[in-house]
């Protein structure tokens, strides 16, 4: 048979003309949509090109880390003052009619804005200057499971995209050899993990999160013994010829084009990923910093210097969940062994942000799906004494990124039940952050059932008194 030029190109799956195409279609978009893997225009000038999101599954009590309640000292084991349950919302596990729980952890005030952190958290506190300390969170859904797909997707049904699969989306990845977002676990007890808070929902499916092993790095990314990166090389290209030529016959379908784009991916990762990994590099101080040579905090250091390294290397969002902070019982015990595994990697991570000014760049947010009640759950007593969920009022954090940090914004009542001052909701915290990377969630939209869908579905608005 005669073959020309053309045919000779598509028909070579070992030839220059597939490594070609490949190199060509690693550039552009597979799906019907307009965006690709590699950076997008934002619709306004950013304050910040990356996220670091440090999600503290379980719920800690805001009372207990910084959002201090003097009245709760003088009314421990009293019963909530009608004047104050009357305005609590009438949700399940209020805790309403229990009695009042003070905090069994001291507060000081720390830097020039002197803003009060809990003794849980001495060393994030002396960066308290670089915080803004939102204390007004609300929503209405006192379940662990949909909690976390409200504060990771903006609803708890657990069927949208996660926020980090919209940046991931609406910016693409400005590394051409990691993805454009990465979630870690760590201490994975208590309510498990929520798939949908890294996942990508209708979404094609190339933009959820690549879940990582803080350990081992990405899963297979080790280069298979036996091979070299020619003739590794020439196995992907024949793999992503064939899965192109079923697309060709099949349409577009989303977990096709996600596993094309993952095999050029990976193969790139297989050259850059190890070294990511590799921490043999940073110096001992570094290394310390982040608790690495300490057994509480070892993993979640791990997980937070790799966070540093990926916004090194253009990673547009990575998520660290730590578990651990359903504290129904024992929440003296249970909140120290948090704290104490959290407190130093994220003042290192802060702090090294700073000293090699990335902190500008980077947008560090802290929280958790929901806080805890001011109340005792149940009859417990003493050091077993614990708290409930309270979606009704909570506190989150943000630095860098445009952050304009020591103030507080928004309060909740003297007890620390509901929000008195500047009520937020999870749609108003992802409009901001979306914000500070440059996305505006009214622009950016995704037609699913004939429908053009924006990240924030119940439409949040920009806390602007955030950025400086």
């Amino acid at each position: 048979m005669h073959m020309n030029r053309r045919m000779m190109l598509k028909e070579s799956a070992l030839g220059f003309g597939s490594l070609a195409l490949t190199a060509m279609l690693a550039e552009e978009s597979l799906s019907s949509d307009t965006t690709t893997r590699f950076p997008q225009q934002p619709h306004h000038t950013p304050t910040a090109k990356s996220i670091i999101f440090l999600f503290m599954s379980g719920g800690p009590g805001q009372t207990d880390t910084f959002d201090p309640k003097p009245a709760l000292d003088k009314l421990d084991g009293q019963r909530v003052p009608d004047s104050i349950a009357a305005t609590i919302p009438n949700i399940p596990r209020s805790g309403v009619n229990s009695k009042l729980f003070a905090s069994p952890f001291s507060f000081q005030q720390y830097g020039e804005s002197r803003i009060p952190v809990s003794s849980l958290f001495p060393r994030t506190a002396q960066m308290v200057d670089d915080l803004c300390v939102v204390r007004s969170m609300n929503h209405r859904v006192p379940v662990h499971g949909p909690g976390e797909c409200i504060a990771l997707t903006g609803t708890g049904v657990g069927d949208r995209p996660s926020m980090g699969a919209w940046v991931n989306y609406g910016l693409g990845s400005a590394s051409k050899n990691l993805p454009g977002f990465m979630t870690f676990l760590s201490n994975v007890s208590g309510p498990p993990p929520q798939l949908p808070g890294w996942g990508s929902g209708f979404l094609p499916a190339r933009y959820q999160g690549t879940l990582v092993d803080g350990n081992k790095g990405v899963p297979y990314t080790e280069m298979p013994g036996g091979y070299t990166e020619a003739n590794r090389r020439q196995q992907l290209e024949f793999i992503n010829e064939m899965n192109r030529r079923h697309l060709a016959l099949s349409g577009p379908d989303s977990e096709l084009e996600a596993r094309i784009d993952s095999y050029e991916l990976g193969y790139r990762m297989q050259a850059s990923a190890p070294e990511v990994f590799d921490l043999t590099s940073e110096s001992t101080d570094t290394r310390s910093m982040y608790g690495l040579d300490e057994k509480e905090t070892a993993q979640f250091g791990t997980h937070c210097l790799l966070a540093r390294r990926l916004v090194e290397r253009g990673v547009r969002c990575i998520q660290l969940r730590n578990g651990g902070w359903d504290a129904h019982s024992n929440l003296t015990s249970n909140h120290l062994k948090c704290s104490q595994r959290t407190d130093q990697p994220i003042a290192g991570l802060l702090q090294d942000l700073k000293e090699r000014g990335l902190l500008d760049s980077t947008l560090v947010v802290w929280g958790g799906e929901f806080g805890r009640t001011p109340t005792i759950e149940g009859s417990r007593t003493g050091k077993s004494r614990g708290r409930d969920h309270s979606p009704a009022g909570y506190t989150m954090w943000l630095a860098g990124g445009g952050v304009k940090g020591g103030q507080i914004i928004g309060a909740t009542d003297d007890l620390g039940y509901v929000p008195i001052e500047r009520p937020l909701s999870p749609a108003d915290m992802h409009a901001t952050l979306l914000h500070a990377l440059g996305i505006d969630q009214n622009r950016l939209t995704y037609n699913h059932n004939n429908r053009n869908e924006i990240p924030t579905v119940f439409g949040g608005e920009v806390v602007q008194d955030v950025f400086a």
